[in-house]
């Protein structure tokens, strides 16, 4: 029995792997246009469809917002009642419909033409009525659902995803959309949680242990012990960061037989200390932290100065992980 379920699984993987790898071939300069024409749009994509289609544009809709490209999911018989007034000129409307011919999709084809807002059309027709009025067409060229039924939208919806993922992953790259950006998108739950940026959880100010390179020892000490970090930043006299003492340096230092009372900061520090931006990911400093086997980084602007420090217990409070 077990098998035989297995066996009924795998075929589904098959037909949809088989079908979504004839889209990929059959993919031509319609996409490049779709995407130029979204990439060009001073408004929004708006997209539509019902059914499984629905949802799928749904999700398209969904992806695009959160990767640079504001859109928006319109259900096309809401759309007949009223909200139809979300479409604005300057907008494009992606329309997803595996016939092509859902009559609440293609009933927006006459209001949409009046605005004179382009369409594109994701169909598994060609000679569909929203593929012939369409600027541009989307052929899923899918010929075999996974339904054992054929009846189903299996492949096809499938198909109507990954081409939509498609086009909104080659718009972020155009955009030059960065993990920062995205982060800004999903501030909440465990994904706004790991996409947090340093500057959000850093320390600043008055917190910073900070000494010269001149710095006697023992001053150094102190500045450690009262800042609560187990290290210090090290900077020349232009301020700029030249290195780190750590307890672990304190430590290397005594076993070479170091006089703390005759030393400076200068011959305690470890120079070209590992160092992280206020706008890069908390994630990425918890990874330098690991890799490096350390447990703080000091924060530097663009000059070089320290203007913050991170410990690796910040990070994991904030969740990150």
């Amino acid at each position: 029995m077990k098998e035989e379920i297995l066996k009924k699984a795998r075929r589904v993987f098959d037909i949809e792997i088989g079908e979504l790898l004839r889209l990929r071939d059959c993919i031509d300069d319609n996409l490049a246009r779709a995407v130029e024409i979204i990439l060009s749009c001073e408004g929004k994509v708006i997209t539509t469809g019902v059914g499984k289609s629905g949802h799928i544009a749904q999700k398209i809709a969904s992806t695009l917002s959160s990767t640079g490209t504001p859109a928006h999911f319109l259900h096309p018989s809401e759309a007949l009642h009223g909200d139809l007034g979300v479409i604005d000129h300057k907008d494009v409307l992606l329309a997803v419909s595996n016939s092509g011919e859902s009559p609440e999709v293609v009933s927006l084809i006459p209001y949409v033409k009046l605005l004179k807002v382009p369409i594109i059309a994701i169909t598994n027709r060609e000679d569909s009525t929203l593929a012939r009025y369409a600027d541009v067409h989307l052929f899923l060229n899918v010929k075999k659902e996974a339904c054992p039924l054929e009846l189903a939208p299996t492949s096809s919806s499938t198909a109507s995803l990954v081409l939509g993922d498609a086009i909104a992953m080659v718009l972020l790259e155009l955009r030059g959309f960065t993990k920062e950006d995205f982060a800004l998108r999903h501030p909440a739950g465990s994904l706004g949680r790991k996409l947090r940026v340093v500057r959000e959880l850093y320390h600043t100010g008055e917190e910073v242990p900070i000494v010269y390179e001149d710095t006697p020892m023992p001053d150094v000490i102190i500045e450690m012990t009262s800042k609560g970090f187990g290290a210090t930043a090290v900077i020349d006299k232009g301020g700029k960061l030249v290195g780190i003492i750590t307890d672990g340096d304190l430590r290397r230092f005594v076993r070479r037989g170091g006089n703390f009372n005759t030393s400076t900061a200068k011959d305690v520090m470890t120079k070209n200390p590992k160092t992280v931006k206020s706008d890069e990911l908390a994630a990425e400093a918890l990874k330098k932290m690991e890799e490096h086997k350390i447990t703080v980084l000091i924060v530097i602007d663009d000059e070089g100065r320290p203007e913050g420090i991170i410990h690796m217990h910040d990070i994991l409070r904030a969740g990150v992980l």
